[in-house]
């Protein structure tokens, strides 16, 4: 019977190698703004180099829905609000309730959102903008007017989609409380510009700003000191509300027929009062 032959032995270089790696590496830690990135293992830095400024990564992400019965008009001027903002997150639909504030503030936290703007419409004529900090507020009520979207405007200009907004402030923003708020949320909202983009103070001789659109005008209401609700920190005693409006413009119609039914009477009474003499030649020629 023959005998089996022994298997060699590998050697023992082989034996000690280590096998690569193949899994994937670690997931970073989510925090509420996103995903954490992880931080590379120092390097020592060389006598004389500087220190790479690690680049801009923006954390602030906006939600922005509207309410149900929302007219078309201003669904399309939230979808060109929602070009402008590439930081910005859709969802559906609200309905526009007293408990619209408890939705949203859930909604704002699955979304992992610090900031939300919500296009309320009501009577599908009056539109209403809620500029919401999440989950502890402030938050501002705004009535939207003058609204002209991107295809109705139809100016030209060389833009992206999702490019950075150009926010300009006059000077009233600097002066009262309220307004130095209303400009730190929107400055919030909009996503800042790196030092590289900045230009010369003498290229900017060369450069012209294009209305691309879309084109609103925002009245203050009140501020409120929660999310979507809480201690009312200023209220616009300018503020008129649109029902106000549309009651006293039928209330001048009204008067236009009031006036014309007092002219019909006094007519009646003056005729009844100066009445005209007989004419003697009245029956002349009605025997021919």
């Amino acid at each position: 019977m023959a005998k089996k032959r022994k298997r060699t032995d590998a050697p023992a270089e082989a034996a000690g190698a280590e096998k690569p790696d193949d899994s994937a590496p670690a997931r970073p830690e989510r925090t509420l703004f996103g995903f954490k990135d992880l931080v590379p293992d120092a390097e020592p830095a060389s006598a004389g180099a500087e220190a790479a400024v690690a680049p801009f990564r923006n954390r602030e992400k906006v939600l922005i829905t509207c309410s149900r019965r929302i007219t078309y008009r201003y669904r399309h001027l939230m979808q060109d609000v929602l070009s402008l903002l590439p930081h910005a997150k859709k969802d559906s639909k609200v309905e526009s309730k007293q408990s619209k504030g408890n939705a949203l503030n859930e909604l704002l936290e699955l979304r992992s959102c610090s900031s939300c703007l919500f296009f309320e419409c009501r009577k599908q004529k009056d539109l209403y903008l809620w500029m919401v900090k999440s989950p502890g507020g402030p938050s501002v009520k705004f009535l939207v007017n003058a609204v002209h979207t991107m295809e109705e405007l139809k100016l030209t200009g060389n833009h992206l989609k999702g490019s950075r907004p150009l926010l300009t402030f006059s000077t009233n923003f600097d002066e009262q409380p309220h307004w130095k708020l209303v400009k730190e949320m929107i400055t919030q909202i909009s996503v800042p510009h790196n030092e590289i983009d900045k230009v010369d103070k003498g290229g900017l001789d060369k450069m012209t700003l294009i209305e691309v659109g879309p084109r609103f005008c925002l009245n203050p209401i009140k501020i409120f000191g929660g999310s979507f609700g809480g201690p009312t920190w200023y209220e616009n005693p300018y503020y008129i509300s649109p029902n106000q409006i549309r009651a006293l413009e039928k209330r001048q119609k009204a008067g236009k027929y009031a006036k014309k039914v007092k002219a019909k009477v006094r007519r009646k009474m003056h005729e009844m009062e100066n009445t005209l003499e007989p004419d003697e030649f009245a029956e002349l020629w009605k025997g021919e």
